[in-house]
Formats: structure tokens, C-alpha cells, sequence
């Protein structure tokens, strides 16, 4: 009887264990990305860190034509290519559809190549898509974030032919930089307004 009762103890453990493996393996399994942009890449990447499933941002540069752009060449306006951040997300804890709903509560998308005080192409409002799945929930997303803007939004939905990682010194940049000028002024705004949203969505 002992035995039977140790042995059931056992059977009752490892069915646990497994289930918390199978729940672990479930949240931390394959990642997606998706690249967009919408005004300086120091802003979208410090909202999007905060996003719960967001794994990884990257600022970069796509949308153009130019092979390996440099900054400094990005921003003539000449390249084609828009400041945008690449977003690795767990899509157990955070769907596609959901971070594009926040894209577009985090900036003005009906603004044409302009954000705040930044203007050219460079800053355009850009959905970058790798295949058909993020191209619908991507128009889907858009036509419903139309309704909270009395404005028409005008913001892009592409293809993603390359993305380039930017110089490292605008990685995590306004979390190294608190105190610069424009992340004072310009990021923090932006970052506080967001974390903001964030909180009521959670109520």
C-alpha cells in the first residue's frame, strides 16, 4: 500500500513538472518580428520596451533603396529608408494585432513625413511587413485605429525587403541619455504618455 501511495506521489510530481515545462516551453518558444516606424527611433524604442512579450527592440533603418545605410545618410531624406525599430515579441504574451494598436496610440499616423518637430521621409509613418498574416492583421489594425482619428492616416504598409541595424550608439538610447535635450524634451513626453496607456490597459 506504501508503495503504491509512493508511487502515485511520484506520477502526481512529474505530471506537474511536465506541465510547468510544457507552460515554460509554451511562453518562451518561437519569437516573431515586426519592423515599423513613426517618428525618431529613440521614441518607439523606448515605448516598446516597456510592452509585456516584447523580447527585443532594434533601431534601425528601412523602407529604401541604399545598401547599408549610415545615419548621417538616412538623414538627407535621399535613401528612401525611415528610421524604424525591428520588435521581437512572444506572441503567447503580446499578439501582432494588440502591438499595432499600440503603434498607432503611440504617435500621430495621419501626420505625412512628420513627427513633432522632426520632418522628412525619414520620419514617415511605415508598416513593414514579412508575409501575407502581418499584411492583414497590419490593414486590419489601421482601418480600426481610423476611427480614433478625425484625420486620414497615412501611414504605409509594405513589404520589408532588408532592415538595418543603426550605429550602436542609438541603441537603447534614451535609457543611456535620460538627460539629453530632445529626449527631455521630445522622448519623455512620448515615453511617459505611453506608459500611461499602458497602465489603463491593464484595468
Amino acid at each position: 500500500m506504501k508503495r503504491t501511495l509512493l508511487l502515485l506521489a511520484c506520477f502526481v510530481g512529474w505530471a506537474s513538472v511536465s506541465l510547468a515545462n510544457m507552460d515554460d516551453a509554451k511562453s518562451s518558444g518561437q519569437t516573431e518580428t515586426i519592423v515599423f516606424g513613426g517618428g525618431c527611433f529613440w521614441c518607439l524604442d523606448a515605448q516598446f520596451k516597456m510592452v509585456p512579450g516584447v523580447r527585443s527592440v532594434v533601431s534601425g533603418y528601412a523602407g529604401g533603396s541604399r545598401k547599408n545605410p549610415t545615419y548621417e545618410e538616412v538623414c538627407t531624406g535621399t535613401t528612401g529608408h525611415a528610421e524604424v525599430v525591428q520588435v521581437e515579441f512572444d506572441p503567447s504574451k503580446v499578439s501582432l494585432d494588440d502591438l499595432l494598436r499600440k503603434f498607432f496610440k503611440a504617435h500621430d499616423p495621419t501626420t505625412l513625413n512628420r513627427q513633432g518637430p522632426d520632418e522628412g521621409t525619414q520620419y514617415r509613418s511605415i508598416i513593414l511587413y514579412q508575409n501575407d498574416q502581418q499584411t492583414a492583421v497590419a490593414e486590419k489594425a489601421k482601418a480600426e485605429a481610423q476611427q480614433n482619428w478625425p484625420d486620414p492616416i497615412v501611414t504605409e504598409i509594405v513589404p520589408l525587403s532588408a532592415f538595418y541595424r543603426a550605429e550602436e550608439y542609438h541603441q537603447d538610447y534614451f535609457a543611456k541619455n535620460p538627460t539629453q535635450g530632445y529626449c527631455r524634451l521630445v522622448v519623455a513626453p512620448k515615453v511617459k504618455k505611453f506608459e500611461k496607456l499602458l497602465k489603463e490597459e491593464k484595468h
